[in-house]
């Protein structure tokens, strides 16, 4: 069925795309929370072992909501490893990080993602797409909240 939400197709096209980089932003970074959340180790490693299993908990949910998003925008959603990893602008880590790189590590990748999801809110703002402007709103909070917490680690 035709989308007749008062966005044209095409806005609505640019709109998802953007959601889809944010999307796949997300989940690599949920997936480098994890993985750190698992391997972390040293002085800090019980209190930063919880911050980063609340940190990817709180991602794991936020998947979600982006997706569904852009299947309300009329859009089929790339959920594979392989889209993720062609969108993801999240820098993958392929060796054995202390605390201290696992910190910068999980707040380089929250900046690049705040930074995108920022770009993507000014287009959804522009084509007056208030529901997709909300959803990045409290993204970004969450995000910049998540920024603030590791930053404060180092």
């Amino acid at each position: 069925m035709d989308v007749n939400i008062g966005i044209s197709e095409q806005n609505r096209l640019a709109i998802s795309e953007g959601l889809a980089r944010m999307l796949a932003d997300t989940y690599a970074l949920y997936l480098k929370t994890q993985n750190f959340h698992w391997n972390v180790r040293g002085e800090q490693f019980y209190s930063l072992h919880l911050l980063f299993e609340k940190q990817y908990q709180e991602m794991a949910e936020a998947v979600d909501v982006v997706a569904e998003r852009i299947r309300a925008l009329g859009f089929y959603v790339d959920a594979s490893f392989s889209a993720f990893k062609k969108l993801t602008l999240v820098k993958e880590e392929e060796k054995v990080l202390n605390s201290k790189e696992m910190l910068q590590g999980l707040l380089q990748g929250h900046e690049v993602l705040i930074q995108w999801a920022r770009k993507v809110a000014e287009i959804a703002d522009n084509e007056r797409d208030f529901a997709t402007v909300d959803m990045i709103g409290r993204r970004l909070g969450e995000h910049e909240k998540m920024a603030w917490f590791l930053r404060s680690h180092l």
